[in-house]
């Protein structure tokens, strides 16, 4: 495998590039930098470039032999795509397209592609299947949809071989605690209680204590970026054994509620949170838990990192460390 990880410097990119150099896979990380850091990319060959820049993806995919590309360049900020939506339909459609025609022009056909549950919208059932109907309520997800429509297309018509990976709530940090989150703004909840904890903010908000959950907070299902890192590779190997393009959500399968992320840290870390109820967020839903049963069945995908105190520890150990991040 000689493997182009575009956005490969951000959170979940730096963390699978880690993991296919692990496996011995050849990794050129490709990245612009404009989210991602540069520190972050502790191994493989590192190339600053845009994937607007139509020479040098080519020129990069030929010097390396790049015979597969694992996609995460991409905006990601729910909030930002509702009040910036030409720089979210620009880079994540008209980028994409781009990518994507200079993978066919140099016949490189096989893609990882980095999707998102908010294809779903609000979900018409619980657990969250693939099948269910789309219907995004964000631009960031209508995006990412638009791509998984145009991948199909091109899967068609131009022989692409891709697998689109939807992610619920990624989270954690390599447990080596030297690579990790670092969001500029950061909009997760487990880094934003963490950086409560460190003092870097005064208190957490909790927006709505009113649902129709356990204890009134939205549940969601988090899952370990080292997981997620394992399904890209699982998806890149099950590409290059031949299988036909397909589509799968990640997630654990449980749900935790805003209030179980904050007690969970209390406990982790031995500080007592300062926590602010404020009202809902337009468009929250209440409950959002993803079934994987489908990647598990036919990629034979398993989260290793299952308990929620787990999964924040390790968070915890980059955070503490580094506490303004990369910087």
């Amino acid at each position: 495998m000689n493997v182009l990880v575009t956005g490969g410097a951000g959170y979940i990119g730096s963390h699978t590039v880690r993991l296919l150099q692990s496996m011995g896979k050849n990794v050129v990380v490709y990245d612009n930098l404009s989210t991602g850091h540069r520190d972050a990319v502790k191994q493989g060959t590192f190339v600053k470039g845009d994937i607007f820049d139509s020479e040098l993806l080519e020129d990069t995919i030929k010097r390396y032999s790049i015979d597969s590309v694992v996609h995460f360049a991409a905006f990601s900020l729910v909030g930002e795509s509702m009040e910036k939506p030409e720089k979210y339909y620009k880079n994540n459609v008209m980028g994409t397209l781009n990518l994507l025609d200079v993978m066919i022009k140099n016949d490189v056909k096989k893609m990882v592609f980095s999707s998102t549950a908010a294809v779903y919208g609000e979900p018409e059932r619980i657990p969250i299947t693939e099948d269910i109907s789309k219907n995004p309520t964000n631009i960031y997800g209508k995006t990412k949809l638009i791509m998984e429509n145009a991948m199909e297309d091109y899967s068609k018509i131009l022989g692409l071989k891709y697998i689109a990976l939807r992610y619920f709530n990624a989270c954690g940090a390599d447990e080596g605690g030297d690579i990790g989150e670092d969001h500029n703004p950061e909009s997760h909840l487990i880094p934003l209680v963490l950086k409560t904890c460190l003092g870097i903010r005064d208190s957490i908000k909790i927006f709505g204590e009113d649902y129709p959950t356990e204890d009134g907070t939205c549940v969601r299902d988090y899952i370990h970026v080292n997981d997620l890192a394992q399904a890209h590779y699982l998806a890149l190997k099950a590409l290059y054994e031949g299988k036909d393009s397909n589509v799968y959500n990640l997630g654990n399968g449980n749900g935790f509620s805003v209030k179980e992320i904050i007690n969970s840290a209390e406990k982790v870390t031995g500080i007592t949170i300062k926590k602010e109820v404020t009202g809902r967020r337009a468009g929250d839903p209440a409950v959002l838990i993803a079934s994987s049963e489908k990647i598990a069945k036919e990629l034979g995908w398993k989260p290793e990192y299952t308990n929620i105190e787990d999964i924040i520890a390790t968070a915890w150990k980059w955070h503490k460390n580094h506490p303004e991040g990369y910087k």
